[in-house]
């Protein structure tokens, strides 16, 4: 850790100064003792999405503080008091039923260019490094066969996958073969030089825009294997869903009525929300998701793409 420490400290004092990234702390100024941080944002499947709101809804919890940028996207939206909120990332405290606490980092949304997108992933390492904690797990799905059920555990750092395998916990090395993308990939590729133990949980889906199932085994997949008592059922998991698909509703319209449906991405990414594909098992795309509202983490091999 001191070495991750080190590399914190520099990378901070040349690239932190240029964030415009802020967190707004609504109770106290940092994060409370908890067990693990659970990152997610929409995404194939909305898989990850799916287990931190069921865990928001079900447990006891307290909205701790937003991440706020000024790249996400220009949608403010009211909030449980009928009071209008910015764009933003939500941190929330959550109370298991065994007395342990997790943090759950999430939204519906994520910034629109990747300048954003870094900004956004440093300052949530910084915070978990700040706070110590003690795993962060950035929860994702990636799109596949419908026979396919698996979860792909991803590092990058050799001491945690070392430390993974020790726990009989396989890690993969070789999917999703193109990578990942937005804040996951980031969350993930950058944590050792915050000196924060991440990794990435990959569930398989089949892609559609909610996948109660395989939230459901991601977070059977928690339980088990991290010891974590998330204690989510499938009425939990389909009411979160629900709710889901009545907020992208609104998410579309408001779409179509900004004009971005069709917006081509240019050269000033500032300016333009940046539209990646949907890929399936093949690296056929076959959906384009607009950035703001689905956006998905991860890629599959991309060499049939013309």
């Amino acid at each position: 850790m001191k070495i991750g420490s080190t590399l914190f400290r520099r990378h901070r004092m040349e690239w932190g100064m240029m964030s415009r990234t802020h967190v707004h702390w609504i109770v106290g100024d940092g994060l409370p003792e908890h067990s693990a941080v659970l990152e997610a944002v929409p995404g194939v499947g909305n898989v990850g999405k799916i287990l931190v709101d069921s865990l928001v809804s079900k447990h006891p919890s307290r909205t701790l503080g937003w991440i706020l940028n000024h790249d996400f996207p220009p949608h403010s939206t009211f909030d449980t008091d009928g009071l209008m909120r910015p764009p933003r990332m939500e941190i929330t405290s959550v109370l298991l039923p065994d007395g342990q606490t997790v943090i759950v980092i999430g939204g519906e949304m994520q910034p629109m260019t990747s300048a954003g997108q870094h900004e956004v992933a440093e300052e949530i390492l910084r915070i978990c490094s700040e706070s110590s904690t003690p795993m962060l797990l950035v929860l994702a799905g990636l799109a596949s066969g419908s026979e396919d059920k698996g979860i792909h555990v991803i590092c990058a750092d050799d001491g945690v996958r070392r430390s993974l395998e020790k726990d009989d916990i396989p890690v993969s090395r070789e999917r999703p073969e193109a990578g990942m993308i937005g804040v996951a990939g980031l969350l993930v590729s950058l944590s050792s030089l915050f000196g924060v133990k991440a990794f990435a949980l990959v569930a398989e889906t089949m892609g559609a825009s909610t996948d109660v199932l395989a939230a459901s085994r991601l977070a059977h997949w928690i339980e088990n294997g991290l010891d974590l008592p998330l204690d989510l059922d499938m009425d939990s998991t389909e009411e979160t869903a629900k709710k889901l698909m009545e907020t992208y509703e609104i998410s579309n319209s408001l779409e179509d009525a900004l004009g971005m449906e069709n917006t081509e991405a240019d050269n000033d990414e500032a300016e333009n929300p940046v539209i990646f594909p949907l890929l399936d098992s093949e690296g056929i795309p076959y959906q384009r998701l607009l950035l703001a509202v689905s956006y998905t983490h991860l890629t599959l091999p991309t060499k049939r793409i013309v």
